[in-house]
């Protein structure tokens, strides 16, 4: 299991005073502030100072007169992270522990039940499953919530909280309540598990190259690059590829810019910007594009957060992709992590994304160029008549070259050929999205309908390209 990371970059906040004693100078003195200005700065200091004395006598009537012994600085933290996650779904404090575990995290490997989540209107709600987990396996999908953790009600649990009910020992279970829209609840047991993630997953599917985002940590852009020069070595006549970010939750933003730059030779990738308009911190491309201008298809759902974001927007504003799919999940504030010497670290919300077009990625996402759902791909036997066909057609005498010769159709009831169906995969059955174990992608990218369109795309731009030469 894990949190809805996203993490712009880690940032490690040491502030150092130093007194003047041996300055050779003095300070020059302040100017005077009108006298209305600082009047009102007082009385704002004055009310600052009256709400901590209300927090010092709150803490106090806790220890003293509580039905139960309590300790000071579970209260505390509790009260920090009430602050931070009073400000939005993102911020959050995280003690020593925590701030390990995420550490570990953003390495790429951690245990639990793998789904990226993120709190709603007071539930969790599930943002993507990771591929090959728990999770995924067991039918859990972006937009579902869960409402109880072993039979306890989520509503007024912190985040953080309810991301640690649902870690664990490996091997043990824990049953979700989750709710999906026009379907009552029910009920899903997960096995907890390690969760090792391969960042990039890659194949040369009909001589277009697929490359598997699942999601951001520290070797995405290696692991990238690795791919790539496998699939030219592999296929040197490779027509284009396909960089599918479906389901990916994000991470680092230095990675995010990284795999953008990848595909890019220049221009602007994104720019982050807070609560100073004037502190606007921009990202741009280096020369070298890996794929050598090769047409690039980006495939992106509702599922994809953050740095999977700020990759799709930064390829399809700079004319480098063309995006298919569905319109995606629209995280598009930057966290940064302030490690507290000691205490842990606070995740704040700092700034928020733009794609190079000036637009804002914050709960509006990326719409795709070409909008792509998710179907099976299904062959029907039908056979029309052609001219060679009817009686008494005249032949050429040609021998048919190989773009005039066609497959074979399949015969009365053979099963046909790539069809997205696997009878002994129930999860390929399910149509019903609405249903606990709907229909999920195939896990042969080949036979998934959006990868499908994909390659097609891939291929007629090649074609067209070539057409151009």
């Amino acid at each position: 299991m894990i949190r809805t990371l996203s993490v712009s970059a880690l940032l490690t906040v040491s502030l150092c005073f130093s007194g003047g004693a041996n300055a050779q100078t003095p300070s020059p003195k302040p100017a005077e502030a009108p006298v209305s200005q600082t009047a009102t700065d007082a009385s704002k200091n004055d009310s600052f100072y009256e709400q901590l004395n209300v927090f010092g006598e709150v803490l106090e009537r806790i220890r003293t007169d509580y039905v139960k012994e309590t300790q000071e600085k579970d209260l505390i933290e509790a009260a920090i992270n009430g602050m931070l996650t009073s400000l939005d779904p993102h911020s959050a404090y995280h003690n020593a522990e925590d701030f390990k575990n995420m550490q570990v995290e953003l390495r790429g490997e951690f245990g639990g039940l793998g789904i990226e989540v993120t709190m709603e209107n007071g539930l969790i709600k599930i943002m993507s499953p990771i591929d090959d987990t728990p999770a995924s396996r067991a039918g859990l999908l972006s937009g579902d919530f869960i409402t109880h953790i072993d039979d306890k009600p989520v509503v007024g649990m912190a985040l953080d909280d309810a991301v640690k009910k649902m870690r664990g020992p490996i091997n043990t279970k824990v049953t979700l309540t989750i709710r999906r829209a026009d379907q009552a609840p029910f009920d899903v047991t997960l096995t907890r598990a390690t969760i090792e993630i391969q960042s990039v997953k890659s194949e040369v599917i009909d001589q277009v190259g697929y490359v598997r985002v699942r999601r951001f940590n520290e070797n995405t852009f290696t692991s990238l690059k690795t791919a790539l020069e496998g699939m030219e070595k592999q296929t040197p006549s490779v027509l284009g590829y396909i960089v599918d970010l479906r389901n990916n939750p994000g991470g680092p933003l230095d990675q995010a810019v990284a795999v953008s730059d990848a595909f890019l030779d220049e221009g602007e990738i994104v720019s982050t910007r807070g609560r100073d308009p004037k502190e606007i911190q921009r990202f741009f491309a280096k020369k070298g594009d890996l794929t050598n201008g090769k047409p690039v298809v980006v495939l992106i759902n509702e599922g994809s957060a953050s740095a999977s974001e700020i990759v799709a927007g930064a390829l399809k504003d700079q004319g480098r992709a063309i995006l298919i799919g569905e319109k995606s999940f629209g995280k598009g504030s930057v966290q940064s992590i302030i490690a507290m010497p000691g205490h842990g670290a606070i995740r704040l919300t700092t700034a928020l994304y733009y794609t190079p077009s000036g637009v804002s990625i914050q709960a509006t996402g990326i719409t795709p160029d070409i909008i792509v759902p998710i179907a099976r791909l299904e062959t029907l036997d039908y056979k029309a008549n052609r001219e060679s066909d009817l009686i008494g057609a005249i032949k050429n005498g040609q021998t048919p070259t190989k773009d005039q010769t066609t497959p074979d159709a399949p015969s009365s009831g053979e099963k046909p050929q790539n069809d997205g169906k696997d009878e002994n995969n129930p999860k390929q059955n399910k149509t019903d999205k609405n249903n606990p174990e709907a229909f999920t992608a195939p896990e042969k990218p080949a036979d998934d309908y959006q990868v499908s369109r994909g390659v097609d795309l891939v291929k007629a731009l090649a074609l067209y390209a070539r057409q151009k030469k």
